[in-house]
């Protein structure tokens, strides 16, 4: 799997690398800064996985256990498919109206936390990816019908 995923990591930093992966002036970061690092700290990750596996360091380079049981495949899937229909729904409500969604299902419903938790990360994960990426980074992200929403916020901040 590492390798595996250390060759998604080079085809990720490759396609990444079509476009700007420095600072920008008066822009921020290209198009493809974080995609490109983010794949650059996985590749190095999996470089770990390999050396650790290679050496039989720790625990799960000496496992002889099954990688992936089966009652495991199905979390995988629901998790999958949740993920897909998130993406899906970016051009129609926004991110800021899917990922709440998303959240909702992966913390209250997979992962069965209270809905205080649930609550409180499916209004605050959306708040601060907002100002990160839209106030602090200036990258705009799909908002679909919800963009009405959106422009006393810019008023105030841009």
């Amino acid at each position: 799997m590492a390798l595996l995923m250390g060759v998604f990591s080079i085809y990720l930093m490759v396609k990444s690398a079509e476009l700007p992966i420095g600072w920008i002036d008066e822009e921020g970061p290209g198009g493809g800064t974080w995609p490109f690092w983010l794949a650059t700290i996985m590749l190095i990750s999996c470089g770990g996985i390999i050396y650790n596996w290679f050496r039989k360091k720790g625990p799960i380079a000496t496992s002889n256990k099954t990688y992936i049981e089966a009652h495991v495949l199905g979390d995988v899937a629901a998790v999958a498919v949740a993920l897909i229909i998130t993406v899906a729904l970016f051009s129609f409500i926004g991110v800021y109206g899917a990922l709440p969604l998303f959240l909702i299902f992966y913390i209250r419903f997979m992962g069965k936390h209270s809905w205080k938790l649930t609550a409180a990360l499916t209004v605050g994960v959306p708040v601060v990816t907002f100002y990160f990426f839209e106030i602090t980074l200036k990258i705009i992200l799909p908002k679909g019908v919800t963009e009405p929403l959106f422009l006393p916020l810019y008023k105030m901040f841009l």
